[in-house]
């Protein structure tokens, strides 16, 4: 798990500078120098000496900005209890201790059931949107904005995720406001991450790949200019819609297309950790799978969950498909054994795309149900479906 450089972020405060100053000065994206502070990337070797100018000391201070781990910044909690109570004086340091509340909270995403999450999320973006709407000062009122689109795109995640994937008119609800937020801001970053989150719901949810298709694409478009990874990114989507449309050229092609952006994706890129190593296999394994390439796809998905150690609700999706590939190829020993870890994570995580294909994996086992690993596996799952 990342962890915040609340030096990094104190320091910039120190010499006077937001982050949007930072990113202007730096020539990235505000979301950028968020990620830095956040602890999710770090600027490249070649770009240090400008941001160590900007802040004011040599080589080794900035070095101990990104790898140290300081206590929590006072100035900024006591900052953010005083906006609470007087929303029409809120500044930068209170905005920057609202920002890590949302990192902290998003963090656990991957690591614990999405319900147990909701309602700290919930509080976090009432609390934002109320102080957001009362903002009328320049930076503060965008750095807000921007933390309530992150906010908006969050609990549709969780709420999506705490439903098994079923509650999909909430969820998108909440990626549109995230989407309107975006446009406002005229941040296309995050409102081509906003898009995705509405395909992912059109895909995965409504199982719509023509609407999911149209979605991928235009986040792609959108995120073109200014992140190469979010653009790889909904480039892999746009190649799920078209195997699940049956257009196996198409799908090849996009692959292709998100293999190239992804390529050009650095630490410096404003969504550059939304994508990791693992995430062009996850997803091409996924095409493959659906377009009936079994062995292809089992050997990209084995790979990629033995990669993914640190995601678990991703790592339970991609064994839930790598059971798919073995049992189609009737491998049923090696499908049993992919979904035993895949219950494993879902034991702790319950993550909802891992759930269903879980036990769709399941109901392919049923012609193997009289062997003993298969009774097994479907005694455990039977206890994951009925746990608290």
């Amino acid at each position: 798990m990342a962890h915040r450089r609340n030096g990094l972020a104190a320091r910039r405060r120190t010499v006077g500078l937001t982050q949007e100053a930072l990113a202007e000065h730096m020539q990235v994206d505000r979301s950028t120098v968020t990620r830095w502070e956040s602890g999710r990337t770090a600027p490249q070797p070649w770009m240090r000496p400008r941001p160590a100018r900007l802040l004011r000391v040599d080589a080794e201070g900035l070095n101990d900005l990104l790898t140290g781990r300081s206590p929590g910044d006072a100035q900024g909690q006591e900052a953010l209890a005083h906006a609470l109570l007087q929303p029409d004086r809120i500044d930068l340091p209170a905005v920057a201790a609202l920002r890590t509340h949302f990192d902290e909270c998003a963090a656990r995403y991957d690591q614990m059931p999405s319900a147990g999450l909701i309602a700290d999320a919930a509080a976090q973006l009432n609390r934002v949107d109320q102080l957001a709407a009362g903002c009328t000062r320049g930076r503060v009122q965008r750095e807000l904005h921007a933390l309530h689109a992150d906010a908006c795109a969050l609990m549709g995640q969780l709420v999506w995720d705490a439903s098994q994937r079923r509650d999909h008119t909430t969820a998108k609800t909440y990626y549109e406001r995230s989407a309107d937020l975006a446009r406002h801001l005229r941040d296309t970053t995050l409102e081509a991450h906003a898009l995705l989150r509405i395909c992912y719901v059109a895909l995965y949810g409504a199982r719509d790949p023509q609407a999911g298709l149209a979605l991928a694409e235009q986040a792609a478009e959108t995120a073109e200019r200014t992140s190469p990874a979010l653009a790889g990114l909904a480039l892999l989507h746009v190649a799920e819609a078209h195997a699940m449309l049956r257009s196996a050229s198409d799908c090849e092609r996009a692959l292709a297309g998100a293999e190239r952006r992804l390529a050009h994706a650095d630490s410096s890129d404003a969504a550059a950790d939304l994508v990791s190593p693992t995430q062009f296999g996850r997803l091409a394994g996924s095409c493959y799978l659906t377009l009936g390439d079994h062995r292809r796809a089992e050997t990209m998905l084995a790979g990629t969950a033995e990669k993914l150690r640190d995601r678990r609700k991703s790592r339970a999706i991609v064994l839930g498909n790598l059971t798919l590939a073995r049992i189609r190829q009737r491998d049923v020993e090696a499908g049993v054994a992919s979904l035993s870890e895949a219950i494993v994570e879902l034991e702790t995580t319950r993550g909802g795309g891992g759930m269903n294909i879980v036990f769709r994996a399941a109901r392919e086992l049923r012609p193997w149900r009289q062997e003993p690993l298969v009774a097994e596996i479907h005694d455990r799952l039977l206890g994951l479906m009925t746990a608290a």
